[in-house]
């Protein structure tokens, strides 16, 4: 960058007569200089090329993180953008989020949405935290997948020990069993066992989940992160299940907690008054039922499919559970179909073992057929491992006698 007093001093030695050769070794630059700083027909003078701001490559990242989250702090907002290669500080950052943010917060303002008969069903997880007993001393915790029909307020729950995506399928084709029809869409969160969700890819469900949509026609939306009043419907029948379903009630096993849960719903819950529907929750249910697709018959298959191998003592260990099978298929490979409440094994194709699924910590489940044909094959090992049987001398005179020959 040329300075001003470079300008003015070739201009006086210039007017002086100094060859510009001259010129440009006392000032220690190059003829070319002087020729531009000759050039000039004004002062040289620095001037900034405007620049755009360091959060321009970055506004639409912004708009995504308000959209998901419009009360994100800037200084989570700045981790996330120096991961994508932002540079800047922090209080520009600030000013930004303080022009752009109030609109993505009146966009949050809260209002009352009407639903179409049979347009979505919301889901999720309920932890009921209550544990019932699995069996052998033992008890396990208690959740529920819960559906609800927005229009109808209806709900339906199914019950399982943990929350994967093995439970969570199956108990939400149970969800649609129970008011008997398939919905338009299926409105869930970002939970891990339902939605799968990639830095820079839209969320979309597991693949088991989208099985079983497929299967039905089912529409889906995965919300955005900390959306909850989006599924208002469904989070307000977690909060009446555990209000007036879970208080002083006691449950044998799962399978009784379920009982007892289906028929409060058809006894108590749908029969219900709801003042949001100016009629009874029934009522509605039915009016919404005629809009709700068929289900398939048969249902979808829903269960989990592994290959497992069998022990050397001839069982298969499935979920932390080992269950018997038949004698010969020690150290073989079979194919397991785990469901909520069973659990089948088969072996190319051929169903070679089937068990009441255990929920209990590290159990050994036992058929007693298997266990009686083990300790058989068990003793036959034993006495070919003494030896070769000892069979008496025949006397082959006596076959002589039979044909008449002589002796």
């Amino acid at each position: 960058m040329y300075e001003v007093h470079d300008w003015a001093k070739v201009k006086e030695l210039v007017r002086e007569g100094v060859s510009k050769q001259h010129i440009a070794e006392r000032l220690g630059c190059s003829r070319t200089t002087v020729y531009r700083l000759l050039s000039l027909e004004t002062p040289p003078r620095y001037e900034r090329t405007p620049r755009g701001s360091l959060l321009e490559p970055f506004q639409d990242a912004i708009v995504a993180m308000l959209s998901d989250d419009a009360t994100a702090p800037a200084t989570v907002i700045r981790q996330h953008l120096q991961r994508q290669g932002y540079g800047g500080g922090i209080s520009i950052l600030k000013d930004y989020l303080c022009e752009v943010r109030p609109a993505f917060l009146a966009a949050r303002d809260f209002q009352r949405t009407v639903y179409a008969p049979g347009e979505i069903l919301q889901a999720d997880w309920w932890d009921t935290g209550v544990s019932v007993p699995v069996g052998k001393g033992a008890t396990r915790r208690a959740y529920g997948m819960v559906t609800t029909l927005p229009f109808s307020a209806a709900h339906a729950v199914v019950y399982a020990h943990s929350q994967t995506t093995a439970d969570a399928v199956p108990a939400l084709l149970g969800c649609l069993t129970r008011p008997g029809g398939v919905p338009g869409k299926l409105v869930i969160d970002r939970d891990s066992s339902l939605a799968l969700c990639r830095r820079g890819a839209r969320p979309r469900p597991v693949d088991e989940l989208a099985a079983l949509l497929g299967a039905l026609a089912m529409g889906h939306i995965v919300l955005p992160r900390r959306a909850p009043q989006s599924k208002g419907g469904v989070e307000r029948s977690n909060g009446y299940l555990e209000t007036s379903f879970l208080p002083l009630r006691a449950f044998a096993d799962l399978a009784d907690m379920q009982a007892q849960s289906d028929e409060w719903a058809e006894t108590t819950a749908w029969p219900r008054y709801h003042r949001r529907l100016g009629a009874r929750v029934i009522e509605a249910l039915t009016v919404e039922r005629a809009e709700l697709a068929q289900l398939p018959d048969p249902l979808p298959a829903t269960d989990r499919h592994l290959e497992v191998r069998v022990s050397r003592d001839g069982f298969v260990r499935v979920a932390s559970v080992d269950y018997s099978m038949p004698p010969g298929y020690a150290q073989r490979r079979v194919q397991v179909r785990l469901a909520l409440h069973e659990l089948q094994i088969f072996r190319e194709g051929r169903r070679v073992a089937a068990h009441v699924r255990s929920y209990v910590p590290a159990d050994v489940v036992r058929d007693p057929e298997h266990m009686a044909a083990l300790r058989e094959a068990q003793a036959a090992q034993r006495r070919l491992r003494g030896g070769e049987p000892e069979l008496p001398a025949v006397d082959l005179a006596r076959y002589d006698a039979l044909v008449g020959a002589p002796l």
